[in-house]
């Protein structure tokens, strides 16, 4: 099989959609300039990307910020962009990647509290950094209050924690 296109007409993407493609690489960094600062470091971008979030995040000049969002959006070009958006999904309540992300942390919850010794074996094989102790003491307070017909708070402290483990 030959590299050649199917169409050899084809010259690559037109000149608007490169234009296009640069916008919208511009409005991703914008949001990176716009977010709070801790959230900003669950992002790993590289140092140069980092730097230039930090020095539009300093300038004041409407026109300076303009340009320095241009280099921004340049930067991104080279840059691997399909990690950054799907952390920025992540962080977007409304995204599909955000909805399933928290699907699955609740069925690992779930599955913590119904199966026990086995739910915690595979979570702790998922996550190495997990406590086993903690998961212990918060699936049997989280089994407890559903004997007890109490509120379910150590459940509630265990998504919390699954939720830290996986960020």
């Amino acid at each position: 099989m030959t590299d050649q296109p199917e169409h050899p007409d084809y010259d690559g993407p037109s000149k608007s959609q490169l234009k296009r493609d640069s916008h919208l690489l511009q409005k991703m960094g914008q949001e990176l300039v716009d977010m709070p600062e801790g959230m900003l470091q669950k992002f790993d971008l590289p140092e140069n990307l980092q730097e230039a979030v930090h020095e539009a995040r300093r300038l004041k000049s409407r026109e300076a910020k303009r340009r320095h969002l241009q280099y921004i959006g340049k930067l991104m070009r080279i840059s691997d962009t399909d990690v950054i958006q799907e952390t920025l999904d992540m962080m977007d309540h409304q995204s599909q990647t955000y909805r399933q992300h928290f699907k699955e942390l609740e069925d690992w919850r779930d599955r913590l509290i119904n199966e026990g010794s086995d739910g915690i074996h595979a979570f702790i094989k998922a996550h190495p950094a997990a406590d086993r102790q903690q998961l212990r003491n918060l699936q049997r307070q989280a089994n407890r209050e559903i004997e007890l017909s109490k509120a379910p708070t150590a459940s509630r402290k265990l998504f919390v924690y699954i939720r830290s483990l996986s960020e």
